[in-house]
């Protein structure tokens, strides 16, 4: 990690502290709303309801209005958009998994598949966007969002947004979505352990290159509690772990903002080369008013008044890995594909691999 993320010094301790509780949060939290109906619809309908509710207070002068840190630090349209995204996924894998209203269609089996690549669509325009200001900009490569951030724009999210179009074409089977006998789990038993694999390096560059200050958890612990999860208990249920961990960060996120953001918990990364005793809360300061000056600013110039120079090493070293993993994997996919001459997304393909096999068992356990 040491060539990924600034880990050192007086607060390495809460700094990691901080990534094992997010990651054994996200874990319970998802078991508790995967495993019965009561704890789906409280994290999943409930608590957003609830929070909308909170969110709309906010708005209207209540529990601190602009000096709330939700207002202050996640009131942009991104993050409300990812909240309500992510939970809109859970509750329709709920419609699936307990057969409610449309859920028991069969058209309606599709809905992971398209979810999933409307989420990674998404994040490819945003390195798109971060690739064209990054290179054709007048920042050195360095420009401010909306979100908070000094993003380093170059190569790399070019090369990244590939592999997330080639992930698209990595998911097969998008029919073939199952209920587990015992309800606790909507299976996708064709999503097996090499799609996971190349998900999970490209949406790490992403978060990495998009949303840097934020990586060590959204990056890191968000990506492998359902990855976890699915390698030693749940096979099959990757992709409903993996958006109800999303939407339960997400909310958690939105409330708590100033968690990832302060000296106790906050984690750069190296691309913030020279960033001795700064957080991400003087970096989001920062880069929001470059951002709100209108152009008035120059990223370039405020990120050099914060004594950083860029190191993009990792961000250029992670996104090859991401393009080789999901190449390799959709090669695979033409390979079996043409050998079962099948259709790789009508029909499943990895029967017989052990993952698929053990997430068949538990549709019938």
């Amino acid at each position: 990690m040491g060539m990924m993320f600034q880990i050192y010094g007086d607060t390495s301790y809460t700094q990691l502290l901080g990534w094992c509780l997010v990651f054994a949060g996200l874990v319970i939290l998802n078991e508790i709303g995967r495993r019965t109906k009561v704890g789906g619809i409280l994290i999943f309908i409930i608590i957003p309801i609830v929070l909308t509710i909170y969110f709309i207070l906010i708005h209207v002068g209540l529990f601190g209005g602009t000096e709330n840190q939700t207002a202050m630090y996640m009131d942009g349209w991104f993050h409300y958009f990812k909240l309500y995204a992510a939970d809109i996924g859970c509750v329709g894998f709920m419609m699936i998994k307990y057969g409610w209203g449309i859920g028991k269609k069969h058209w309606f089996k599709a809905w992971p598949f398209f979810i999933v690549a409307a989420n990674i669509l998404i994040a490819v325009v945003s390195d798109m966007e971060s690739f064209i200001k990054g290179t054709f900009g007048d920042g050195n490569g360095w420009w401010a969002s909306n979100e908070g951030v000094f993003l380093y724009g170059g190569w790399w999210n070019l090369v990244n947004a590939i592999a997330g179009v080639i992930n698209i074409f990595c998911m097969t089977g998008w029919w073939s979505i199952y209920s587990s006998k015992g309800k606790k789990d909507m299976l996708w038993p064709d999503m097996t352990f090499a799609f996971i694999i190349a998900y999970d390096i490209w949406n790490f560059e992403y978060t990495y290159l998009n949303l840097p200050t934020h990586s060590w958890y959204c990056g890191v612990a968000l990506l492998l509690a359902p990855t976890f999860a699915n390698a030693f208990w749940n096979k099959g249920g990757w992709i409903q772990n993996r958006a109800n961990t999303l939407a339960i960060w997400c909310m958690f996120a939105q409330v708590v903002p100033l968690f990832q953001l302060s000296e106790t918990f906050s984690v750069l990364p190296t691309v913030y080369g020279g960033a001795d005793g700064r957080t991400a809360l003087d970096i989001y300061d920062a880069a929001i008013t470059v951002y709100n000056s209108n152009g008035a600013l120059n990223a370039g110039d405020a990120i050099a008044e914060l004594g950083i120079t860029a190191n993009p090493t990792a961000q250029g070293v992670v996104a090859i890995a991401s393009i080789a993993a999901n190449v390799i994997v959709f090669t695979a996919i033409l390979k079996r594909a043409i050998e079962q001459k099948k259709n790789p997304y009508t029909n499943e393909i990895w029967a017989g691999t052990k993952d698929f096999e053990l997430a068949m068992a538990r549709k019938e356990a």
